[in-house]
């Protein structure tokens, strides 16, 4: 349940830095590096060592899995959230948006196994260059497109019309939602499923508020 609940959480936290983005243009460097960093981490001793090893890391995507799968008492019961308990319909889309277009990845081997081939170039390129720097940013981006993006049911982003003209933006909010697709693999493979979050979603509130409360 613990990974289940940390890997929903990078979900949903990728979601909510991909809105960031689409209406500012605006993303703290260090926020952006773990989620980057995330999508290089193919051999990872644990589930949380995708993220640093730190749920400081997943602090936000753990408040936001229990503002949006909890009740209003459920939120009220977590010291460490801060957030109102209201529901966000373009989130909400954006996370399942995330775990279907992951489900049609994991039914095309041949795409699978370009998808690794693709991110084992881009850790090449960290020999030269920055997780955070514009040929990164732009190498993962690349792969959401050129691999995710075909699969169907592309997830339609939505924020600033001038914000989203922008190269800049739109490479950093197509790794964005690469690291996402990466969460979500993780997610299923520790476990987790759609009904889970229907059928399970005050366990994994609990124990989101648990997690939340060793930080």
């Amino acid at each position: 349940m613990n990974d289940q609940t940390i890997t929903f959480a990078a979900i949903c936290q990728t979601a909510h830095f991909v809105q960031q983005v689409s209406r500012t243009g605006k993303i703290d460097e260090d926020e952006l590096a773990i989620l980057l960093r995330s999508i290089t981490q193919t051999s990872p001793e644990n589930t949380l060592a995708v993220y640093g090893n730190d749920l400081v890391n997943l602090k936000q995507g753990l408040e936001l899995l229990i503002n949006h799968l909890g009740d209003s008492s459920d939120v009220s019961n977590s010291a460490n959230t801060k957030t109102k308990n209201v529901k966000d319909p373009e989130l909400t889309r954006y996370i399942i948006s995330l775990i279907n277009l992951e489900r049609k990845l994991i039914k095309q081997p041949k795409k699978l196994s370009q998808l690794g081939e693709r991110i084992d170039e881009s850790k090449r390129q960290l020999e030269h260059y920055n997780l955070t720097s514009e040929t990164l940013i732009s190498s993962f981006a690349s792969i959401y497109s050129d691999i995710i993006s075909p699969l169907g049911a592309r997830i339609q982003v939505t924020g600033d019309p001038e914000i989203l003209k922008q190269n800049k933006n739109q490479h950093k909010i197509r790794a964005l939602l690469l690291a996402g697709i990466r969460a979500a693999v993780l997610w299923r493979q520790v476990g987790g499923k759609r009904r889970n979050i229907l059928f399970n979603r005050k366990k994994i509130v609990k124990n989101a508020q648990q997690l939340l409360n060793t930080i």
